[in-house]
């Protein structure tokens, strides 16, 4: 029997003849009573298999690609040791993020420092390891890079990250390239001309390109082709005024993935075809040299990797109106569905083929209304102690994942040919206390 939901788990995903699920060769029921519930399961086969398909389909089609994940969908020493191994380029947005790069040793000239208010700390941190490109936001951090390049008399790589005012029509929380916004700085009220101008003057910067992201998830392909229009109009109007000639651009990442299985999606490839095709015309009709291109997925790598399994306790059904199936985790550990709407799907891991039986929802434990995982699914006959395994859970579930109701987080385990390792523990209760004062002054 064709289990349709079974599309949306990682690449290694099956059922076996017991009617367990499996991801990466290993039996979810065993590993949840190996590791413990909750649990986060990430199946490396499909962590590496995204990473090469992205380096494949843009630089099959131009060459000078740079395909970097950005972390903040999900980083951890192990995540970024696989990126580093799959020649991944990193975007991190914080000193945390670098000090993890750091910590495996991530090439720093394959790191790129996003982010709109970075501290000086920060900032020094980056210039200590000495990373690839920081993507300054604001006119305030130009100045204060310079300053701090100066007194360590060096020059820094920037990229100056640009708003287009593109409307990728996604959710107003995720959309970052419209005029009102915190990020970028706006190409049609002029003050891009004076950043890159202030860039060029400035004797400890060398402005090796130009960067916009427009949102996240991107589920057309012409916000990009509207972006690209709008960044390479600029660049070219530079080269005319500033005679600034443009090395590198970024259009970003925010590359959709499938959450649910009616959802109908462009393939990797047509965003490739769509961006390069347009970047080779835009520079070639505007007399620009062709720079280095540089993507920026996160959550299309990692995303469909991480499933979220959970043990069912209580069930509460109220006639006519719901059946509430609560389990064990919730939004302390993915909150996307409470602050964005997030729709998920899910199956029963310890009887992944049965026949559905009726409509639930699936609340969380936590003290709050809005701790809802999935509304109203279709799902089998569930009972008290059966396994439930929410597929791609693997981008900013874990990242955004917090201690609410002091619930301890949940262990965080690699699959990978039938074996499994932990890469996070589960926390204790000692550990929510660990960094309280009780000294009396």
């Amino acid at each position: 029997m064709k289990i349709k939901r079974l599309e949306l788990f990682p690449i290694t995903a099956e059922v076996n003849n017991r009617n367990h699920l499996l991801i990466g060769g290993c039996d979810c029921v065993a590993l949840l009573k190996r590791y413990g519930s909750p649990l986060y399961v990430f199946d490396e086969s499909t962590i590496r298999s995204q990473c090469k398909e992205y380096r494949h389909e843009f630089s099959s089609r131009y060459r000078n690609t740079a395909t970097a994940y950005a972390s903040k969908a999900f980083i951890s020493r192990p995540i970024a040791a696989i990126m580093k191994e799959e020649g991944m380029s990193l975007d991190v947005v914080s000193g945390g993020e670098l000090a993890i790069a750091q910590s495996v040793d991530f090439p720093p000239a394959r790191i790129h420092f996003h982010g709109n208010n970075k501290t000086p700390s920060e900032l020094e941190l980056a210039l200590d390891y000495r990373i690839g490109r920081i993507v300054v936001d604001n006119l305030y951090e130009l100045e204060l890079l310079n300053g701090m390049a100066g007194k360590r008399k060096t020059r820094v790589n920037i990229l100056l990250r640009l708003n287009p005012s593109v409307d990728p029509h996604t959710h107003k929380h995720t959309t970052t390239g419209i005029l009102d916004s915190k990020f970028g700085i706006p190409i049609g009220t002029g003050q891009a001309e004076k950043a890159v101008k202030q860039a060029l003057s400035l004797k400890n910067i060398r402005l090796c390109g130009l960067h916009f992201h427009l949102g996240s998830p991107i589920i057309e392909t012409g916000p990009y082709k509207q972006g690209l229009e709008v960044v390479l109009k600029f660049a070219a109007q530079m080269k005319k005024k500033l005679s600034y000639e443009m090395e590198e651009l970024s259009p970003g990442g925010g590359f959709p993935v499938k959450y649910v299985s009616s959802a109908e999606l462009p393939p990797v490839s047509n965003y490739a075809e769509t961006i390069v095709s347009n970047l080779v015309k835009l520079t070639g009709d505007l007399g620009l040299a062709s720079p280095k291109l540089i993507i920026e997925p996160g959550r299309s790598i990692i995303a469909r990797a991480g499933v979220a399994i959970y043990t069912i306790g209580s069930i509460k059904d109220i006639p006519g109106v719901r059946t509430y199936v609560c389990v064990d985790g919730g939004m302390g550990d993915n909150i996307r569905p409470a602050i964005y709407g997030s729709q998920y799907e899910a199956l029963l891991a310890n009887r992944a083929g049965a026949a559905y039986d009726g409509k639930v929802t699936i609340a969380g434990k936590y003290c709050e209304s809005g701790d809802i995982l999935i509304r109203d699914i279709e799902m089998p006959e569930i009972k008290s102690g059966d396994v439930l395994a929410i597929p791609v859970c693997g981008a900013y579930c874990i990242p955004m994942s917090s201690n609410y109701n002091m619930v301890p987080l949940p262990a965080v385990v690699m699959v990978n040919k039938g074996q499994s390792r932990i890469i996070r523990r589960r926390q204790k209760y000692a550990d929510l206390m660990k960094y309280d004062v009780m000294d009396k002054a």
